[in-house]
């Protein structure tokens, strides 16, 4: 099993930075695939960005320039670093994570809110 806790989510002006932060703990040998989701209201998740096990980093066009996903794996934490954020960022925020081709796991979320 794999366990997942998001922090680091709240309320924020327009034009601000909000760091989320995504322990794993558990099975999580065999990892693939971390990635930060968000899903507005009414709508379906939809990836932010993810980080492949050979380092790759990949954006959704929206936030590209904005956001930057890390991982420090001495502490088993992938971050999402958010900087100019926008209203329409507003969102809850999951932590996912993929190992052996077909195992996924989700975090429980973090509220994100970027007020104008």
């Amino acid at each position: 099993q794999v366990q997942l806790v998001e922090s680091g989510g709240g309320l924020v002006q327009a034009g601000g930075s909000l760091r989320l932060s995504c322990v794993a703990s558990g099975e999580i040998f065999a990892t693939n695939t971390m990635a930060w989701y968000r899903q507005f209201p009414g709508k379906d998740r939809e990836l932010v960005a993810q980080l492949t096990r050979d380092g790759s980093a990949n954006y959704v066009d929206s936030v590209k320039g904005r956001f930057t996903i890390l991982l420090n794996n001495a502490k088993n934490t992938m971050y999402l670093q958010m900087t100019s954020l926008k209203p329409e960022d507003t969102a809850i925020y999951y932590c996912y994570l993929e190992r052996r081709g077909w195992l996924r796991y989700w975090g429980p979320g973090t509220q994100v809110t970027v007020s104008s």
